[in-house]
């Protein structure tokens, strides 16, 4: 069987982080500046890489950084910049946040489809070189956080060479006659955790959960059992693994970047969607951009 649309961008992700790291300096006057007051909004996916990279800046001590699902935007807080993360430029809520901001307030798009949001915005980043045909985002999301984790000042050789690994190695058949999933995160991880368990919900339909880690112990942590997973991207907490292998359900942790981590994820999603029947290329429901009338 041919590999899906999906299967195909999975692949590509190594080489789209080499584009976007080698890209960050190039368009680091475009991105915000160590000190501003920042907003960074998104849908689903969008949404998920936003939380990241918000985690992210303030940890390196570079401002004040909000992340937001674009409808949920508080339109009286005072921002210096807004960065929308839009695949296809064309989402409704995007448009219609950066239509009430005011006029003091920058608005940055980090777009597959510059033409789509050109006049909305007054900055656009053009990632179209890693946009994607596929409905489920996997290669234009992390390419944004690679970008964004580079103009942090990341070395990106090591998820870039990690990433790799992962597509050259068969999926674990733990994991891929698992019934149940829960996704863990720490910091700027936690978002990485929400879109790990997105994408296998949208791809291959599968019970999924995530939380921040020490979040899993109050409460998530009651229906770990056996054929089930608990997955930590980065460092668990202290006795959290025991707890979870107590309980008769698996733990994967491992010492993989965690971006690159969830291109693991990337590729179960594919697999499972192949074993039930699924095309992760048209997912029950969903489209490539939700425009509203």
């Amino acid at each position: 069987m041919s590999p899906s649309k999906m299967d195909v961008e999975i692949a590509s992700q190594p080489a789209c982080w080499r584009r976007a790291a080698a890209l960050a300096p190039v368009v680091a006057d475009r991105l915000p500046a160590s000190g501003e007051r920042v907003a960074v909004v998104g849908c689903g996916t969008s949404w998920f890489i936003a939380q990241s990279y918000a985690a992210l800046r303030e940890s390196v001590g570079h401002g004040h950084t909000d992340a937001f699902a674009a409808s949920e935007f508080p339109m009286g807080r005072r921002y210096d910049r807004v960065v929308a993360i839009t695949r296809s430029g064309t989402t409704t809520e995007i448009h219609r946040l950066f239509a009430g901001l005011d006029e003091g307030t920058s608005r940055i798009a980090i777009t597959g489809v510059p033409g789509a949001i050109g006049q909305a915005a007054d900055v656009v980043v053009d990632l179209s070189f890693c946009d994607e045909d596929s409905v489920v985002q996997t290669r234009f999301a992390t390419s944004v956080l690679a970008l964004l984790r580079a103009q942090l000042g990341h070395d990106l050789v090591r998820a870039v060479s990690d990433a790799e690994r992962v597509l050259a190695t068969p999926v674990d058949e733990v994991v891929r006659t698992a019934s149940q999933f829960t996704f863990l995160g720490t910091g700027w991880t936690v978002g990485i955790a929400n879109e790990a368990a997105l994408k296998l919900r949208e791809a291959a339909r599968c019970w999924t959960e995530s939380y921040p880690a020490l979040e899993y112990r109050h409460g998530p942590i009651s229906i770990a059992e056996p054929g089930r997973v608990t997955w930590v991207f980065g460092e668990p907490p202290v006795g959290l693994s025991e707890e979870v292998t107590g309980a008769g359900a698996s733990v994967i942790d491992d010492d993989l970047d965690p971006l690159a981590d969830l291109v693991r994820v990337h590729r179960l999603a594919g697999v499972l969607a192949a074993d039930r029947g699924l095309d992760p290329d048209a997912p029950r429901n969903l489209t490539r951009s939700v425009v509203l009338s």
